[in-house]
């Protein structure tokens, strides 16, 4: 009897958890495979390669104007730690010929 009731529960909790489990994103996906199901998507993947590509020359660029903007930070630090130092700045600017 106590047996009975055990398995008549277990039976009982199974089934929302097969439920649950048949409605998952990736069982629909694996039914739809094996149905011979085409694969949807082939215009977004060629969508986000073009994304990919914006996204990495701007990522170069961004790269190269760090690059120039860290080189003048230290031309900057090192005006400001010694400005006498002759390699900081030149001494004195040219003059203007009017």
């Amino acid at each position: 009897m106590a047996l009975a009731v055990i398995v008549l529960i277990a039976f009982a909790l199974m089934i929302p958890l097969t439920a649950v489990v048949l409605d998952s994103p990736v069982v629909k996906a694996w039914v739809d495979r094996m149905q011979g199901g085409k694969i949807e998507g082939g215009a977004d993947v060629k969508e986000l390669a073009k994304k990919v590509s914006v996204l990495e020359t701007e990522l170069e660029t961004m790269g190269r104007q760090l690059a120039q903007i860290q080189e003048e930070h230290q031309y900057m630090q090192r005006l400001l730690e010694d400005p006498a130092h002759p390699t900081a700045a030149p001494k004195s600017l040219p003059k203007s010929g009017s």
